[in-house]
């Protein structure tokens, strides 16, 4: 995991890739990559920064991430503002697709309506964007103070 978690940081950082496509990448490489090279990129990056998806290197439940005050995007109040923590990183497609709505991790976004099909009508930097239920389920969110 830690192998794993630095070298998505480094395709990140280092190389600039799109962060929802590191973890494709960095499953094809932790296992190549010696124990020294691994010493040398957390030297170099630094221990314990969130990857790309704004995850943390020990994971962490949602249990932790609830004490924390995070909720997922699919619980947010209409209305209010938030901005997004971490991403769901095994699934390219759905990062691709967020991406385009301008949801990552970092972006703030706004609930404007929670919709009746368990759509939320959302405010991004993309303009007004919908997202389904199975989606907002991927992505967690701190709420923004106003």
């Amino acid at each position: 995991m830690v192998r794993h978690h630095l070298i998505e940081r480094m395709l990140h950082e280092v190389f600039g890739m799109e962060w929802y496509k590191t973890h494709d990448e960095a499953e094809r490489l932790e296992h190549a990559i010696s124990a020294d090279f691994a010493g040398r990129l957390a030297r170099k990056l630094g221990r314990g920064g969130a990857c790309p998806h704004g995850n943390l290197p020990t994971g962490e439940s949602p249990a932790n991430r609830r004490k924390r005050g995070l909720l997922l995007l699919s619980e947010a109040a209409a209305g209010a503002k938030y901005k997004v923590t971490s991403v769901y990183e095994r699934d390219r497609r759905l990062g691709e697709f967020l991406d385009r709505r301008a949801i990552r991790p970092g972006a703030e976004v706004r609930v404007l309506a929670r919709n009746y099909d368990q759509t939320l009508s959302l405010q991004t930097e993309a303009g007004r964007v919908a997202l389904g239920a199975p989606a907002a389920d991927k992505v967690w969110v701190a709420t923004v103070k106003a």
